[in-house]
Protein backbone atom coordinates (compact mmCIF):
# COMPACT_ATOMS: atom_id res chain seq x y z
CA UNK A 1 0.00 0.00 0.00
CA UNK A 2 1.17 3.51 -0.83
CA UNK A 3 -0.08 6.75 0.71
CA UNK A 4 0.54 10.42 0.08
CA UNK A 5 -0.71 13.12 2.46
CA UNK A 6 -1.77 16.54 1.20
CA UNK A 7 -2.49 18.86 4.13
CA UNK A 8 -4.92 21.69 3.49
CA UNK A 9 -2.37 24.37 4.35
CA UNK A 10 0.16 22.96 1.86
CA UNK A 11 -2.06 23.48 -1.16
CA UNK A 12 -1.31 26.16 -3.72
CA UNK A 13 -3.24 29.38 -3.14
CA UNK A 14 -4.13 32.25 -5.44
CA UNK A 15 -5.95 35.41 -4.36
CA UNK A 16 -7.47 37.09 -7.40
CA UNK A 17 -9.74 39.35 -5.36
CA UNK A 18 -12.98 37.98 -6.79
CA UNK A 19 -11.58 34.42 -6.63
CA UNK A 20 -9.90 32.63 -3.73
CA UNK A 21 -8.46 29.43 -5.20
CA UNK A 22 -6.82 26.48 -3.44
CA UNK A 23 -4.99 24.03 -5.72
CA UNK A 24 -4.36 20.42 -4.67
CA UNK A 25 -2.29 19.97 -7.86
CA UNK A 26 -0.17 22.28 -10.00
CA UNK A 27 -2.41 24.77 -11.75
CA UNK A 28 -1.99 28.06 -13.62
CA UNK A 29 0.91 30.00 -12.05
CA UNK A 30 1.32 27.60 -9.11
CA UNK A 31 3.66 24.70 -9.81
CA UNK A 32 4.90 21.99 -7.48
CA UNK A 33 6.76 19.13 -9.22
CA UNK A 34 5.61 16.74 -6.47
CA UNK A 35 1.95 17.69 -6.98
CA UNK A 36 1.24 17.47 -10.69
CA UNK A 37 -1.36 14.71 -10.62
CA UNK A 38 -2.61 11.61 -8.79
CA UNK A 39 -3.01 9.01 -11.49
CA UNK A 40 -5.64 10.27 -13.93
CA UNK A 41 -6.70 13.00 -11.49
CA UNK A 42 -5.10 16.17 -12.83
CA UNK A 43 -6.89 19.03 -11.02
CA UNK A 44 -8.77 19.50 -7.77
CA UNK A 45 -9.48 23.17 -7.19
CA UNK A 46 -11.31 24.41 -4.11
CA UNK A 47 -12.68 27.79 -5.19
CA UNK A 48 -14.57 30.61 -3.49
CA UNK A 49 -16.07 33.07 -5.99
CA UNK A 50 -17.45 36.51 -5.14
CA UNK A 51 -21.09 37.43 -5.93
CA UNK A 52 -21.78 38.18 -9.60
CA UNK A 53 -18.21 37.24 -10.57
CA UNK A 54 -16.81 34.25 -12.44
CA UNK A 55 -14.88 32.84 -15.36
CA UNK A 56 -15.55 34.40 -18.77
CA UNK A 57 -15.81 32.32 -21.91
CA UNK A 58 -12.75 30.10 -22.31
CA UNK A 59 -11.86 26.85 -24.10
CA UNK A 60 -11.16 23.28 -22.96
CA UNK A 61 -10.39 20.11 -24.85
CA UNK A 62 -9.70 16.46 -24.05
CA UNK A 63 -10.52 16.66 -20.36
CA UNK A 64 -13.35 15.33 -18.18
CA UNK A 65 -14.46 18.21 -15.95
CA UNK A 66 -16.60 17.69 -12.85
CA UNK A 67 -17.94 20.53 -10.71
CA UNK A 68 -19.44 20.05 -7.24
CA UNK A 69 -21.03 23.18 -5.71
CA UNK A 70 -20.82 23.22 -1.91
CA UNK A 71 -22.52 26.55 -1.19
CA UNK A 72 -24.29 29.14 -3.33
CA UNK A 73 -25.39 28.87 -6.95
CA UNK A 74 -23.22 28.27 -10.02
CA UNK A 75 -24.46 29.29 -13.47
CA UNK A 76 -23.07 27.55 -16.57
CA UNK A 77 -23.14 28.59 -20.23
CA UNK A 78 -21.48 26.88 -23.20
CA UNK A 79 -21.42 26.71 -26.98
CA UNK A 80 -23.40 23.44 -26.97
CA UNK A 81 -26.65 25.30 -26.35
CA UNK A 82 -26.68 25.39 -22.54
CA UNK A 83 -27.56 28.95 -21.49
CA UNK A 84 -26.89 29.96 -17.88
CA UNK A 85 -28.04 26.70 -16.32
CA UNK A 86 -28.03 26.87 -12.49
CA UNK A 87 -26.13 24.22 -10.54
CA UNK A 88 -26.68 24.20 -6.77
CA UNK A 89 -25.43 22.19 -3.76
CA UNK A 90 -26.74 18.65 -4.04
CA UNK A 91 -26.15 18.70 -7.78
CA UNK A 92 -23.06 17.61 -9.71
CA UNK A 93 -22.06 18.85 -13.15
CA UNK A 94 -19.97 16.96 -15.73
CA UNK A 95 -18.56 18.16 -19.02
CA UNK A 96 -16.58 16.11 -21.53
CA UNK A 97 -14.49 18.68 -23.37
CA UNK A 98 -13.43 16.22 -26.08
CA UNK A 99 -12.71 17.88 -29.43
CA UNK A 100 -13.23 21.29 -27.86
CA UNK A 101 -15.80 23.35 -25.98
CA UNK A 102 -16.20 26.98 -24.93
CA UNK A 103 -17.91 27.74 -21.63
CA UNK A 104 -18.44 30.33 -18.89
CA UNK A 105 -18.97 29.75 -15.17
CA UNK A 106 -20.24 32.50 -12.86
CA UNK A 107 -21.58 33.01 -9.37
CA UNK A 108 -25.32 33.30 -9.97
CA UNK A 109 -25.98 35.17 -6.73
CA UNK A 110 -25.83 38.95 -6.23
CA UNK A 111 -24.98 38.70 -2.51
CA UNK A 112 -23.74 35.20 -1.61
CA UNK A 113 -20.29 33.71 -2.16
CA UNK A 114 -20.04 30.53 -4.23
CA UNK A 115 -17.95 27.62 -2.94
CA UNK A 116 -17.17 24.66 -5.18
CA UNK A 117 -14.78 21.89 -6.13
CA UNK A 118 -13.68 21.68 -9.75
CA UNK A 119 -12.09 18.38 -10.76
CA UNK A 120 -10.28 17.53 -13.99
CA UNK A 121 -9.74 13.90 -14.96
CA UNK A 122 -7.60 12.85 -17.91
CA UNK A 123 -9.80 10.85 -20.33
CA UNK A 124 -9.05 7.40 -21.68
CA UNK A 125 -10.53 8.42 -25.05
CA UNK A 126 -9.43 11.57 -26.86
CA UNK A 127 -11.34 13.75 -29.31
CA UNK A 128 -14.80 12.53 -28.29
CA UNK A 129 -17.89 14.58 -29.03
CA UNK A 130 -18.26 17.26 -26.32
CA UNK A 131 -21.18 16.81 -23.95
CA UNK A 132 -22.73 18.30 -20.80
CA UNK A 133 -24.83 16.79 -18.03
CA UNK A 134 -25.85 17.39 -14.43
CA UNK A 135 -27.77 15.47 -11.81
CA UNK A 136 -29.25 15.94 -8.33
CA UNK A 137 -28.11 13.66 -5.50
CA UNK A 138 -30.00 13.45 -2.20
CA UNK A 139 -28.04 14.21 0.96
CA UNK A 140 -29.94 11.41 2.74
CA UNK A 141 -28.45 8.86 0.33
CA UNK A 142 -24.92 9.46 1.61
CA UNK A 143 -25.55 9.37 5.35
CA UNK A 144 -23.41 6.50 6.59
CA UNK A 145 -23.24 4.90 3.13
CA UNK A 146 -21.42 5.46 -0.12
CA UNK A 147 -23.20 7.59 -2.72
CA UNK A 148 -21.82 7.19 -6.24
CA UNK A 149 -21.78 10.41 -8.27
CA UNK A 150 -19.75 9.73 -11.40
CA UNK A 151 -18.61 6.57 -13.22
CA UNK A 152 -17.36 5.52 -16.65
CA UNK A 153 -19.64 5.16 -19.66
CA UNK A 154 -18.52 1.53 -19.58
CA UNK A 155 -19.77 1.05 -16.01
CA UNK A 156 -23.20 -0.54 -15.56
CA UNK A 157 -24.27 1.91 -12.83
CA UNK A 158 -27.20 3.79 -14.38
CA UNK A 159 -27.75 6.14 -11.43
CA UNK A 160 -24.49 8.07 -11.85
CA UNK A 161 -23.22 10.74 -14.21
CA UNK A 162 -20.84 9.46 -16.89
CA UNK A 163 -17.34 10.36 -18.10
CA UNK A 164 -14.81 8.92 -20.55
CA UNK A 165 -12.51 7.36 -17.95
CA UNK A 166 -12.60 4.28 -15.70
CA UNK A 167 -13.03 6.51 -12.65
CA UNK A 168 -15.48 6.70 -9.77
CA UNK A 169 -16.43 9.75 -7.73
CA UNK A 170 -18.45 9.24 -4.57
CA UNK A 171 -19.34 10.85 -1.25
CA UNK A 172 -20.20 9.75 2.25
CA UNK A 173 -21.25 11.61 5.42
CA UNK A 174 -20.19 9.95 8.68
CA UNK A 175 -21.24 10.67 12.22
CA UNK A 176 -18.60 10.82 14.95
CA UNK A 177 -17.64 7.25 15.86
CA UNK A 178 -18.85 5.71 12.60
CA UNK A 179 -16.55 3.58 10.43
CA UNK A 180 -16.66 2.68 6.76
CA UNK A 181 -14.59 0.38 4.57
CA UNK A 182 -13.93 1.61 1.04
CA UNK A 183 -13.46 -1.16 -1.54
CA UNK A 184 -11.21 -0.20 -4.45
CA UNK A 185 -12.58 -1.46 -7.78
CA UNK A 186 -9.22 -2.39 -9.32
CA UNK A 187 -5.66 -3.10 -8.19
CA UNK A 188 -4.56 -0.60 -10.85
CA UNK A 189 -6.58 2.19 -9.24
CA UNK A 190 -5.85 4.67 -6.50
CA UNK A 191 -8.25 6.72 -4.38
CA UNK A 192 -7.80 10.39 -3.55
CA UNK A 193 -9.76 11.09 -0.37
CA UNK A 194 -10.70 14.72 0.26
CA UNK A 195 -12.01 15.39 3.74
CA UNK A 196 -14.54 18.11 2.96
CA UNK A 197 -15.22 18.82 6.62
CA UNK A 198 -14.78 17.27 10.05
CA UNK A 199 -12.13 14.83 11.17
CA UNK A 200 -11.30 11.25 10.22
CA UNK A 201 -8.58 8.68 10.73
CA UNK A 202 -7.44 6.53 7.80
CA UNK A 203 -4.59 4.04 8.29
CA UNK A 204 -3.77 5.86 11.56
CA UNK A 205 -3.41 9.12 9.61
CA UNK A 206 -5.57 11.93 10.96
CA UNK A 207 -7.24 14.23 8.44
CA UNK A 208 -8.83 17.56 9.32
CA UNK A 209 -11.06 19.74 7.15
CA UNK A 210 -9.75 19.96 3.55
CA UNK A 211 -6.86 17.57 4.22
CA UNK A 212 -6.49 14.86 1.57
CA UNK A 213 -4.92 11.42 1.36
CA UNK A 214 -3.96 9.51 -1.79
CA UNK A 215 -4.08 5.73 -1.39
CA UNK A 216 -2.94 3.15 -3.94
CA UNK A 217 -1.79 -0.48 -4.23
CA UNK A 218 -4.51 -1.82 -1.93
CA UNK A 219 -7.90 -3.50 -2.29
CA UNK A 220 -9.60 -1.58 0.55
CA UNK A 221 -9.09 0.74 3.50
CA UNK A 222 -11.08 1.77 6.57
CA UNK A 223 -12.19 5.26 7.55
CA UNK A 224 -12.97 6.11 11.18
CA UNK A 225 -14.78 9.38 11.88
CA UNK A 226 -13.34 11.23 14.88
CA UNK A 227 -16.07 13.86 14.45
CA UNK A 228 -18.99 14.42 12.09
CA UNK A 229 -17.41 14.41 8.63
CA UNK A 230 -18.11 14.74 4.91
CA UNK A 231 -15.81 12.91 2.50
CA UNK A 232 -15.24 12.95 -1.26
CA UNK A 233 -13.58 9.93 -2.93
CA UNK A 234 -11.98 10.26 -6.37
CA UNK A 235 -10.94 6.82 -7.63
CA UNK A 236 -8.84 6.82 -10.80
CA UNK A 237 -6.46 4.59 -12.77
CA UNK A 238 -2.87 5.22 -11.63
CA UNK A 239 -1.59 6.27 -15.02
CA UNK A 240 1.71 8.06 -15.61
CA UNK A 241 1.96 11.40 -17.40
Amino acid sequence: MKTIIHKAEDRGFANHGWLQANHSFSFASWYNPEKVHFGALRVLNDDIIAPKMGFGTHPHDNMEIITIPLKGVLKHRDNMGDDWIPVVPGEVQVMSAGTGVQHSEINGSIDEYLSLFQIWIIPEERSVKPRYDQKTFSEDDRKGKLQTLVTSFKDEDESSLKIHQDAKLSRIDLKEGQSFTYDVKSKDHGVYVMNISGGVSILDINLSTRDALGISETSDFEINATEDSELLFIEVPMISL
